[in-house]
C-alpha cells in the first residue's frame, strides 16, 4: 500500500469518525428552534431552548454585525449549552423600475398610517463583517437560508470549529449544499412559515407551490448521505415523531415558539396566532416569497408585488412599524405556518418538554400499530392455515 493510499485512508476514517461527532448526534432533545429574523428571536428564547436539551438559533438576519456580537454575548451568559446563528446570503439587486412602481401603489396606506415609505435599498445584511464575527467567536452551528456558502466559507467555518447546514427546499439545492460540503441539511417543506428559504427566488416557479415536507424528506434522503433537519408546519409531537420516522435527525420549529413569552413577538402578532385565519404566500412586505396569516395587506397587494429583496423589506419596513405600534394586524406581516393554530402559550422550555413527551408516545403508539395483535389479522395471507383439499 502507497503511503498516498494510506493517509487517503486515514483522513477518510478521520472524516468518518467526525461525522458520528455532530450535534444532532448528542441533542438530548431533536428539537431545534428555528431562527425567527425580525424581532421574535431573543437571547433568552435561543438560550431556554437550549438549556431545555434542544438547539437553539440566534437570528442573525437584518442585524449589523455590532448588534449581533450583542445578542450572542448575552446569549452566553444565559446558557452554557452549543447554540447556532443563522445568516442570510446576500442576493442581487432588483430593476428599480418595478420597485418604484410598487412604492407608488403604497402611497395612500403610508398616508393613510401617517408614515413615510423607507429607502428601498438594496444591502448585503452586513454579511462580510458577520462572517468574520462568527470565525472569531465562533458557534456550534453556522446555518444559511437563501443560498449555499461557497465551499471556501464553509471550509473557514470548520476550521474555526463550527458546523455548516444548509436550508434547501428542492433536491438540487440538496446536492448542491451537499457537493459544497455542507454538514447537514435544514429540508423545509412548503408548509413553513416565513421566508421561503429557496436559493432562487423565481416568480415563474410559483405555479408548482413548493414541495410538501414529507415528500421533500423522502427525495432529499433518497440522495443526500448527511443529516437531515426537518422544518415545515411541524407543530405537535406527533409531527415531530413522523418527521424522525422519515429520516430526519431532528425537527426544526420556528411557528410553534412565537408565543413563549420568551420571544419578542408583538402584541399585534401574538394575537393574530390566537386565531385560525389561513395562510398563504406572498411577496407584498419583503419582496421575497414568504408565508403568512392573510390580513389587508397581504390580499391586497401580493399580485402587485415584484421579487425585489431585500428592497421592499426596507420600503414597507415603517408600514409595518405603524401596525405594530397601532395594533393594526392588516398592516403586519404576520409569520406563520400552516398548522400555527396549533400553538401553544407556553415558556419555551416547557414546550420543549412537552413536545418531546408527544413525541415518544407517538413513536410508541406507531411501533404498536406495526406489531401484529394476538390472535388477530395480523398472519400474511396465505399462512392462515393448511390448504384446502382437492375434491376426491
Amino acid at each position: 500500500m502507497s503511503s498516498l493510499t494510506l493517509r487517503e485512508l486515514l483522513v477518510e476514517r478521520w472524516v468518518t469518525s467526525l461525522r458520528h461527532e455532530l450535534l444532532l448526534d448528542r441533542l438530548a432533545v431533536p428539537i431545534v428552534l428555528a431562527p425567527l429574523a425580525g424581532g421574535p428571536s431573543t437571547p433568552e428564547l435561543t438560550a431556554a431552548v437550549s438549556n431545555a436539551g434542544g438547539f437553539g438559533f440566534l437570528a442573525a438576519g437584518y442585524l449589523g454585525a455590532s448588534a449581533l456580537a450583542e445578542r450572542l454575548e448575552r446569549t452566553r451568559t444565559l446558557t452554557g449549552a452549543p447554540i447556532g446563528v443563522n445568516l442570510f446570503i446576500p442576493g442581487t439587486s432588483a430593476p428599480p423600475q418595478a420597485v418604484d412602481a410598487y412604492a407608488a401603489r403604497l402611497a395612500d396606506d403610508a398616508r393613510q398610517a401617517g408614515v413615510e415609505l423607507g429607502a428601498a435599498r438594496f444591502d448585503d445584511d452586513d454579511w462580510a463583517a458577520k462572517l468574520e464575527l462568527l470565525m472569531a467567536t465562533p458557534v456550534a452551528v453556522v446555518s444559511f437560508v437563501f443560498g449555499c456558502p461557497e465551499p471556501e466559507v464553509i471550509d473557514r467555518f470548520r476550521d474555526a470549529g463550527s458546523e455548516v447546514w444548509v436550508t434547501v427546499t428542492r433536491p438540487d439545492e440538496a446536492r448542491h449544499a451537499v457537493d459544497a460540503g455542507a454538514d447537514a441539511l435544514v429540508v423545509q417543506g412548503a408548509e413553513a412559515g416565513g421566508h421561503r428559504a429557496s436559493f432562487r427566488d423565481d416568480p415563474a416557479a410559483d405555479v408548482i407551490g413548493g414541495i410538501g415536507l414529507l415528500s421533500l424528506l423522502q427525495l432529499v434522503r433518497a440522495q443526500a448521505d448527511i443529516p437531515l433537519v426537518a422544518t415545515g408546519g411541524i407543530a405537535t409531537g406527533a409531527a415531530i415523531a413522523a418527521v424522525l420516522a422519515a429520516g430526519a435527525a431532528a425537527a426544526q420549529l420556528g411557528t410553534a415558539f412565537l408565543r413563549c413569552p420568551e420571544a419578542g413577538t408583538a402584541a399585534v402578532y401574538r394575537q393574530a396566532l390566537a386565531d385560525n385565519a389561513p395562510t398563504a404566500m406572498t411577496r407584498a412586505f419583503t419582496g421575497r416569497l414568504a408565508r403568512g396569516i392573510r390580513n389587508r395587506f397581504l390580499d391586497r397587494y401580493s399580485a402587485a408585488a415584484p421579487a425585489a429583496y431585500p428592497e421592499l423589506h426596507h420600503l414597507t419596513a415603517p408600514l409595518r412599524q405603524a401596525g405594530r405600534a397601532a395594533g393594526d394586524p392588516g398592516l403586519v406581516n404576520l409569520w406563520a405556518g400552516q398548522t400555527y393554530e396549533l400553538g401553544h402559550q407556553l415558556p419555551a422550555g416547557q414546550l420543549v418538554r412537552t413536545l418531546a413527551e408527544e413525541a415518544r408516545a407517538a413513536l410508541q403508539h406507531a411501533g404498536d400499530r406495526l406489531s401484529p395483535p394476538a390472535g388477530g389479522l395480523g398472519e400474511e395471507v396465505g399462512s392462515a392455515g393448511p390448504a384446502p383439499r382437492s375434491p376426491s
